[in-house]
């Protein structure tokens, strides 16, 4: 079970310089929270200070009631095994394999024996789609394969609160599509508290309970994921929007003047676009309480039985083990267009029956020219497909 992690009146500058002031937050315990905001407002530096890596300069941090903030080097040590915590890269060693990286955690910090390590690191190694490449270098790999080692090692203590650091930087749209299935997944498994730094809009639609925003130093809002999806704040607007038109400038901040000429210009009388729907647990994930709630709320307002809003958004982890055979491919020189049928499955399975079947289950592929022609002559089917087997596959 998650914790809460209740923030009150946190502050924190280098030098002259306010990084944020002020920034007060709950996350509540179990659930998926999101915090938003423009590149150079602070977000990886929030989520340094949560986990006691940056002192704030005034303010409060309770995890599990202790406020770390306050806490000796001894104590804050033994709060940080409650976190685990994905970098932006995935922060893996080079020269490990993603074995000895995962495993990395428990020889530092327990005292388990090799062989309930091997359990526990093929476990979480299982959980995110990567049985089979344990003996692989962070070199050999693809980025989003070790997007999801640095999550795996991440997992192996058990933590109660994961921290995410833009998990989706530097991935196509489809390998983000995974990983918002795999967190959405994770939460539903282990129920710890997640918090979530991201740039993509369309995983802050989908994934959360909590959305917060981050800009001009202070944290404009946070609440659940429908308040601020709704919201009339024009930098919220702006940002979930995309749009230039508004507070958020090219250096961050426009002058007031400049904002309400382009606020004035906005049309915002067309409907606001509908609510996206939540993103649930995948197929053969047990749902805690919790998630059944969702189901059934998001069941009430975007209808069907809230069975499965996963299905073509993102597939289930581990489908995501695809990537790691697109890996392969490219590691073995397979040109490009026959990668792209073995990721669909299709083009190769319709050129096997074309190059080893007979022509009369070749014929399905010119289907009405065959059987149009069938009908012209009285020829039995199977001496006539002998004898023209060539040309029929000419045709096709």
């Amino acid at each position: 079970m998650g914790v809460e992690i209740c923030v009150e009146g946190l502050t924190k500058s280098f030098g002259h310089q306010v990084i944020w002031q002020d920034v007060s937050l709950t996350l509540p315990a179990g659930e998926v929270s999101v915090l938003l905001g423009p590149s150079g407002t602070g977000k990886s530096v929030f989520l340094k200070t949560l986990v006691g890596l940056l002192k704030p300069d005034r303010g409060s941090i309770k995890v599990a009631g202790k406020d770390i903030t306050r806490l000796r080097e001894h104590d804050l040590y033994e709060v940080r095994k409650l976190f685990g915590v994905l970098f932006q890269d995935g922060a893996l060693f080079g020269s490990m394999t993603l074995y000895d990286n995962i495993a990395f955690p428990l020889r530092e910090h327990t005292r388990k024996s090799e062989a309930e390590i091997r359990r526990i690191v093929l476990e979480k190694m299982d959980m995110v789609g990567l049985i089979g490449a344990e003996r692989k270098l962070p070199g050999e790999i693809s980025g989003g394969m070790r997007k999801r080692a640095g999550l795996a090692r991440a997992l192996v203590l058990d933590p109660e609160i994961i921290l995410f650091d833009e998990p989706d930087s530097g991935l196509d749209p489809v390998r983000v599509a995974y990983l918002n299935q795999l967190i959405v997944d994770l939460n539903a498994q282990i129920d710890a508290t997640f918090l979530i730094v991201t740039h993509d809009i369309a995983s802050a639609r989908q994934v959360p309970d909590n959305i917060g925003l981050l800009f001009r130093r202070e944290l404009v809002m946070f609440g659940p994921r429908e308040k601020l999806l709704k919201s009339d704040e024009p930098v919220v607007r702006q940002f979930l929007n995309g749009r230039m038109q508004g507070p958020i400038g090219m250096a961050e901040e426009k002058d007031a003047a400049q904002v309400e000429q382009e606020l004035a210009q906005i049309d915002d009388t067309a409907a606001p676009p509908p609510m996206t729907p939540r993103l649930l647990p995948g197929p053969g994930i047990t749902r805690p309480p919790r998630w059944e709630a969702i189901a059934r709320r998001e069941a009430e307002l975007h209808g069907g039985d809230g069975g499965d809003t996963s299905g073509t958004a993102a597939a289930p982890p581990a489908e995501a083990r695809s990537e790691e055979a697109e890996t392969r491919t490219e590691e073995a020189g397979t040109p490009a267009g026959e990668r792209a049928a073995e990721e669909t499955g299709t083009r190769t399975e319709v050129r096997t029956e074309a190059a080893g079947t007979p022509a009369d289950a070749h014929a399905e592929e010119a289907e009405a020219p065959v059987e149009a022609h069938a009908e012209e002559t009285e020829t039995p089917a199977e001496t006539h497909a002998e004898k023209a087997e060539t040309p029929a596959k000419e045709d096709a």
